[in-house]
């Protein structure tokens, strides 16, 4: 054989493995690589929805932190407002309760004066008497009787 012979049919045979490769082998090969480029498209789309998704839900967490926040200082305002309305309720009742404490102790401490004062009343007329009685047991005399309004006055 010679080379042209040789080289023709290498060439119809380059041919037959071209025709053969592009009807049987590139086909199922071609399809694998654009069912491969279409789940890599698809899982960057479904990537960046992801990320989108992710943005909205850090988003939405961080609103509902903001609304927690601001309920809790809500909550704590009101529950210091409440305290001090308590204390200052409790302040009032105490003042309240203190006044008539004062009231009755002093109303209490009036009526002790006046039963003393009565009391001295009744003291000092039963003195009066003794010494009036004393006086007139005894004759009327100037130095007798300078001696017992002397010991009078010492009984007062």
């Amino acid at each position: 054989m010679s080379i042209t012979g040789t080289l023709i049919v290498q060439m119809i045979v380059f041919a037959i493995l071209v025709w053969f490769t592009m009807s049987f082998v590139w086909p199922p090969i071609a399809a694998a690589l654009d069912e491969r480029a279409k789940k890599i498209a698809d899982g960057l789309s479904a990537a960046d929805k992801a990320k989108a998704e992710l943005a909205n839900a850090n988003k939405r967490v961080e609103e509902q932190l903001s609304a927690a926040r601001t309920d809790a200082t809500q909550r704590l305002a009101d529950a210091e407002r409440l305290a001090q309305s308590m204390i200052e309720e409790a302040k009032s009742r105490a003042t309240e309760e203190g006044n008539k404490i004062i009231a009755a102790a002093k109303a209490e401490a009036e009526q002790e004066a006046v039963k003393a004062r009565e009391a001295l009343r009744e003291h000092v007329a039963a003195l009066a008497v003794k010494g009036a009685e004393q006086i007139l047991r005894r004759e009327v005399n100037a130095g007798i009787h300078a001696e017992l309004l002397g010991r009078l006055q010492t009984e007062l």
